[in-house]
Order: structure tokens, then C-alpha cells, then sequence
């Protein structure tokens, strides 16, 4: 049977909603010779306030473009797009981080496109949540709500969960209402499957389903590990393979969009691949896991930090990697101007440089300002261009022929290296745009009217 990766995305409700928490037989130690048998209630009854059903509604707007064929015979006033508008309805599930300001994280496919976000909280109050700031490529969004007397989640620090730590999902699977299941983490720095642009979950076999999306992955003391975002799911259910963004990973994406209204994505300037195993011998290293540095782009924060192509990075701020995946989400989540640590292997060496990471300059909300054929693009400055790094299904850049994986070289016959020239060039423009694309070593053009 075919195995696929799937988004724990807000289930369509018709029921009302219930916060009555139900809890599965938790996978925990059992006592013996007589002794009581433990119980997760203490913890829970603390804990549980803190998680909230995410409840949403909108309309999905969906735009193509009509063929030429038709225009021809309707003539020149014949709509050169169909739109259509559908409405839908979700749920998923948040958590309370400051209950004095009211501050909720979900994932921001939970909350994406909704016109209207209603929180259900534990005592069955419904209030109204207005959305602060989200990051789609981590998949996070800060919601705030007016209420008293809430409950806020204690953390702890990811960076120091351990595989074999027991774990304690809280969300709201199917709309059943609040909902409690336990496991251990199976695994940690998980990349690569192709859920979100940056990652870098925990893994774990608690059993979360659709709906548990934005819910609690907590340890027994009731701390926030992570936030549930998805699953391995062959048949639309639970198969005990879950993923949570790391707590860390969260609180420092939510300290940006605190502070300056949006995520400030840091950058190292580096190019690389996994360290694995043929890597590994052919420089003699007895280490398999690591992130092998490929090339360095000038006057960047590696290049100033000292980094040089041939390094392998095994760590960041004394923690480990496993993967250039993991440096990359790692890096990226951090913020422009944090200073990090990085350790490295160089000609068999063990050393430690710093960085000051630099900004991304990437315009992913903005590409549809750009052009209305850019909207569903992200774009950011590669090393031969401007790199399409994502591409929306359906989108209208999606229509016009762009891929992810595109590098924009050129706009009609001027050359363009980096993003800030792109965007400076296309709001000279009027009419239609001829984009120079490099696309696997080949070039052609692509024009945007």
C-alpha cells in the first residue's frame, strides 16, 4: 500500500463542538508489586485549558484563465479569467502561549484563507481570534483574543527532548471535541519529507489525526515539546507517525512576528548536501551525520564568518545536526541578526566559528504586488538569479508556467542577479514582462501579460 505524507488539515464540521477532553490508553511505565498505578489526570487537568479548538470560515477564490480559442470567438470584451469563489469551513486546533495578551500559535494551514477564525476555549466560551502574523514555509501562525482568566502552556526547551522521551498529544481530531493520546518521541531533526519548506520536526507515534493540527505535543510535566503539523497517513488516519514543529523553533518564529510583524528570516550563505556515508569516507571522518558546505556566496555571513567550502557543520549553538535540511531550518528560523555558533569539521579538525546571520530577501507575500501573474510564487535570490522556490498549485503563477526550481536570469534583454533588481525592474514595467528563465541548463522566456 502506497504511503503518503498528508497535512493535518481542518476537517469540515457540521456537529457542535465539545471540549471535553478523552483520553487514549496512555503508553506510559505501569507500577507494580501493589503500588497504585500511575495517572496522567494531574498533569492533564493543568494542561488541557491551555489547548483550544480553532474553528474557521472564508471563501477559496480560484482564477483561469479563459483559452484563446474562446476569446477569439467572443471577441475582445470576452473575460480573459474565470473566477470562482467556494466557500468552506474548517477546524483544527491552537495553543495558549501568554494568557495575559491573549496570544494563540496554530499552523497556518489551519488559518490560511479564513475570513473568520472563532477559538473554542476548554470552560466553552467561543471568542473571536484576529490573525497577528503567519509563515507558511514553517507553517505557523500567532492568533490574539480578548478573554479573561486564560491559561498559557508551560515550554521547556526542545533542543533537549531525547528519542524514548514520553509524549502527550492534545488537539481535537475529527471534531470530537478535545481529545488526549500518548507515546514516546520516535525520532528528532526529521527533514526532507516534503511537508513544508522548512523543517525540522520531532517525531512521534502519540496518535494525532486530522483536526490535531496546531495542537500540544507535551512531556509529563505538561511542557510544550511542539506544535503537531502532520502525519504519514495511507489511509487518511493515524498510523503512529506524527511530526511536531519543535517548540524553540516556534517561540523564535513567534518573536518575530511580535516584534516586527512578519518573520525576518536569517541567512548563513551557504549551498550544500547531506554528510552521509560514501561523503563520510571519501574524507575519512568517522561522523555520518552533518551538513556538507558545497559553496559559500560571497560577503555572506559565512564567508564573513570565516566557513569555506569543503567544511562539514555538525553543530549550531552546541547542538548537533543530522542533516543540511536541519541547518537550514534551523538557520532560517532564527532571525536576521542572531549571532550562532556553528561547529565544524575542517581537513579532520574540530573547530567553532560565529556567525551574525543576514536577512533573507525574499518576497513570497509581496510577489503578487509585483506582477498579478507572480501571486502563488516565492521568490528569493539564488546563486544564478532569482529562485522560484515554491510554486501554489492552481496559482497564477502556476498558470503562467513557472516551476519551483526556475531561476529568473533576465527581464526583456537586461540581466538580473538578485532579487532587489528584479523587483526594481518589474515596477518599471508596463505591459507584458518577457522573463528570462534558466530551467535545467536551458533557457527560454516566459511572458507575463
Amino acid at each position: 500500500m502506497k504511503t503518503k505524507l498528508s497535512l493535518l488539515s481542518a476537517a469540515l464540521l457540521t456537529a457542535s463542538l465539545t471540549m471535553m477532553p478523552v483520553v487514549s490508553n496512555a503508553a506510559i511505565p505501569m507500577s507494580v508489586d501493589g503500588q497504585a498505578l500511575p495517572s496522567l489526570a494531574p498533569m492533564l487537568e493543568r494542561t488541557t485549558p491551555a489547548v483550544v479548538s480553532v474553528a474557521v470560515s472564508g471563501t477559496q477564490v480560484s482564477k483561469q484563465q479563459v483559452p484563446d480559442v474562446f476569446r477569439y470567438f467572443f471577441g475582445p470584451n470576452a473575460p480573459q479569467e474565470q473566477v470562482r469563489e467556494r466557500p468552506f469551513r474548517g477546524l483544527g486546533s491552537g495553543v495558549i502561549i501568554d494568557a495575559e495578551k491573549g496570544y494563540i500559535v496554530t499552523n497556518n494551514h489551519v488559518i490560511n484563507g479564513a475570513d473568520d477564525i472563532q477559538i473554542g476555549l476548554s470552560d466553552g466560551r467561543e471568542v473571536e481570534a484576529k490573525l497577528i502574523g503567519a509563515d507558511k514555509e514553517s507553517d505557523i501562525a500567532l492568533l490574539q483574543i480578548e478573554a479573561k482568566n486564560l491559561t498559557a502552556i508551560k515550554q521547556t526547551d526542545s533542543d533537549e527532548v531525547r528519542v524514548g522521551d514520553f509524549a502527550v498529544a492534545i488537539g481535537n481530531p475529527f471534531g470530537l471535541g478535545q481529545t488526549v493520546t500518548s507515546g514516546i518521541v520516535s525520532a528528532l531533526g526529521r527533514s526532507g519529507l516534503g511537508i513544508e519548506m522548512l523543517e525540522n520536526f520531532i517525531q512521534t507515534d502519540a496518535s494525532i489525526n486530522s483536526g490535531n493540527s496546531g495542537g500540544a505535543l507535551v512531556n509529563l510535566n505538561g511542557e510544550l515539546m511542539g506544535i503537531n503539523t502532520a502525519i504519514v497517513a495511507p489511509n487518511g488516519g493515524n498510523v503512529g507517525i506524527g511530526f511536531a514543529i519543535p517548540a524553540n523553533m516556534v517561540n523564535s518564529l513567534v518573536s518575530q512576528i511580535i516584534e516586527h510583524g512578519e518573520v525576518r528570516r536569517g541567512v548563513l550563505g551557504v549551498a550544500g548536501r547531506d554528510l552521509d556515508k560514501e561523503l563520510a569516507k571519501a574524507f575519512g571522518l568517522e561522523t555520518q551525520h552533518g551538513a556538507f558546505v558545497n559553496e559559500v556566496v560571497p560577503d555572506s555571513a559565512a564567508a564573513n564568518a570565516g566557513i569555506k567550502a569543503g567544511d562539514i557543520i555538525i553543530s549550531v549553538n552546541g547542538r548537533k545536526i543530522k542533516s543540511f535540511q536541519e541547518l537550514r531550518a534551523k538557520v532560517a528560523t532564527m532571525g536576521a541578526g542572531v549571532k550562532v555558533e556553528f561547529g565544524i569539521i575542517r581537513d579532520g579538525d574540530n573547530k567553532t566559528v560565529k556567525a551574525t546571520l543576514g536577512k533573507a530577501d525574499s518576497v513570497e507575500a509581496a510577489a503578487g504586488a509585483l506582477h498579478p501573474m507572480l501571486q502563488g510564487a516565492t521568490l528569493q535570490t539564488g546563486n544564478k538569479g532569482v529562485e522560484i522556490t515554491d510554486v501554489a498549485q492552481g496559482s497564477p503563477a502556476a498558470m503562467s508556467g513557472l516551476q519551483k526550481g526556475d531561476f529568473i536570469v533576465g527581464i526583456n534583454r537586461t540581466p538580473i542577479k538578485d532579487l532587489k533588481t528584479f523587483k526594481a525592474l518589474l515596477e518599471k514595467q508596463q505591459g507584458s514582462v518577457a522573463l528570462k528563465i534558466l530551467r535545467d541548463n536551458n533557457l527560454s522566456y516566459l511572458v507575463l501579460r
